[in-house]
């Protein structure tokens, strides 16, 4: 099977997907789910700072963390990816996660791990918010 035909059967797929707004989210409405998140934006928002300061030198994902905080922040973006960049920074902040951040050396390693999945998961699209200079 040629590119080609696999991008044309990869098409035919997404059209029978129809409106994607009309998914249910375990029967609550899109205003729920976003009370639901935003408790824990102001989470993100009250401890990130004190986090980044404590190992902010010891670790090399820093300016990611930065991008993400201020891809969470921008109006633009629809509020399940900002419910899923949330639940990556709240992992990141908690210091209770599957290697404790206070372990010598590999204490960073799984937050490091789940940074990197949810930069891959939002590829390009972060890669405006590097620079700082860009706000809604």
């Amino acid at each position: 099977m040629n590119k080609e035909n696999k991008t044309m059967e990869d098409e035919i797929i997404f059209d029978d997907l129809g409106d994607l707004s009309e998914l249910d989210f375990g029967g609550k409405s899109k205003e729920e789910i976003k009370k639901e998140y935003e408790p824990k934006a102001e989470y993100v928002e009250e401890n990130l700072w004190y986090k980044l300061e404590k190992v902010g030198k010891k670790i090399s994902f820093a300016k990611d963390i930065m991008a993400l905080f201020s891809y969470m922040q921008d109006s633009l973006v629809s509020w399940h990816r900002k419910a899923i960049v949330i639940a990556a920074l709240i992992y990141f902040i908690s210091p209770i996660d599957t290697i404790p951040d206070f372990t010598p050396l590999f204490g960073c390693l799984d937050d490091l791990g789940v940074i990197t999945a949810l930069l891959n998961f939002l590829g390009s699209e972060l890669i405006p918010y590097y620079d700082g200079g860009y706000h809604s």
